[in-house]
């Protein structure tokens, strides 16, 4: 009888254990690709943001590529089929995720935008958008390359996905800025589709056709690295005024060499962490902000070992 009751409390402890595993509640974090570092980034602050909220686990998973759009909505559509208790999403077009969001709304699971918007067809689908202002960072790029070349010349645009919501506003402002503060002459938007080596090739082109360049503004992370190393290899490195966007070690080896003279870091891990933390928050039923701005910090040479950039570079 012993060793039956022994065995009895052994199964409602494995039983309890097994309890204990199948309730922590997912938290399905989906990115435009899991191929950069800011992406990684984003995953690394999701992790850290899940890790003091009991009960709450994260998965993490990005599309093929930036323009894979079918693919990110067949992640969204199978996180909604696992009935998760939320979903971090940073939508690869404003438009194309809707329907797989108003799915989400329809099963009651929360969907927190993180970087890009959903245009405004979606907004009764997700309870609040993390991300930096990227009207007003695309203003601020705008800014530091007026300071260095003045108001007349050439400037070009190496720009990354046509139509997502990040890219619409970041290059929307950047162009605005320009138009409204100097006469400079923009050449372009190209679009890089987030491939660093469509980025070089573009940017080398670009400096081939234009001599007369004065600078260039490459919108987000590999794009900006492209251009970068387009820039070293033609030998106008520090000659043609680049701005860039994002901040991984490859965009901080250009600030401290001369190839940039700044980059617009977003808070990346900022956007994982408190992405999950505002998603858990809707799922347990509390009010949250529709919007939040996790920030923008321009790094130059100057400030690049400050504990500002610091906290923002990766």
């Amino acid at each position: 009888m012993k060793h039956l009751a022994g065995v009895a409390i052994a199964a409602a402890l494995g039983l309890a254990s097994a309890a204990s595993v199948a309730a922590d509640k997912e938290i399905a974090v989906i990115v435009k690709t899991a191929n950069s570092d800011f992406w990684q980034n984003v995953k690394k602050g999701a992790n850290d943001g899940v890790a003091g909220m009991k009960g709450y686990t994260t998965t993490f998973q990005g599309a093929a590529s930036d323009t894979d759009l079918a693919g990110q909505v067949a992640l969204v559509e199978n996180a909604v089929n696992r009935k998760v208790a939320g979903i971090v999403l940073a939508p690869s077009d404003p438009d194309a995720l809707i329907p797989a969001m108003k799915k989400a709304w329809e099963a009651k699971i929360p969907v927190i935008l993180i970087d890009s918007a959903a245009s405004d067809a979606g907004k009764n689908y997700y309870q609040s958008f993390l991300a930096t202002d990227n009207k007003k960072a695309g203003e601020l790029c705008a800014q530091a390359l007026i300071a260095k070349i003045g108001t007349t010349g050439k400037v070009a645009i190496m720009s990354y996905t046509a139509g997502s919501g990040s890219e619409i506003g970041r290059v929307g402002g950047f162009k605005d800025y320009i138009a409204k503060h100097s006469k400079l002459q923009i050449v372009g938007p190209f679009y890089s589709n987030s491939q660093m080596g469509t980025a070089l090739n573009q940017t080398t082109d670009v400096l081939a056709a234009n001599a007369d360049l004065k600078g260039i503004f490459g919108a987000n992370e590999p794009t900006a690295i492209g251009m970068g190393r387009a820039l070293v290899q033609a030998g106008k490195a520090g000659k043609v005024v680049a701005i860039g966007f994002d901040g991984n070690a490859d965009l901080q080896g250009f600030i401290k060499d001369g190839t940039l003279e700044a980059i617009a870091v977003q808070s990346a891990y900022q956007m994982g962490s408190l992405g999950v933390k505002t998603a858990i928050e809707v799922a347990q039923g509390k009010k949250v902000p529709k919007f939040r701005d996790t920030g923008v910090v321009m790094v130059t040479k100057t400030n690049i070992d400050t504990a500002e950039a610091k906290n923002v570079l990766y």
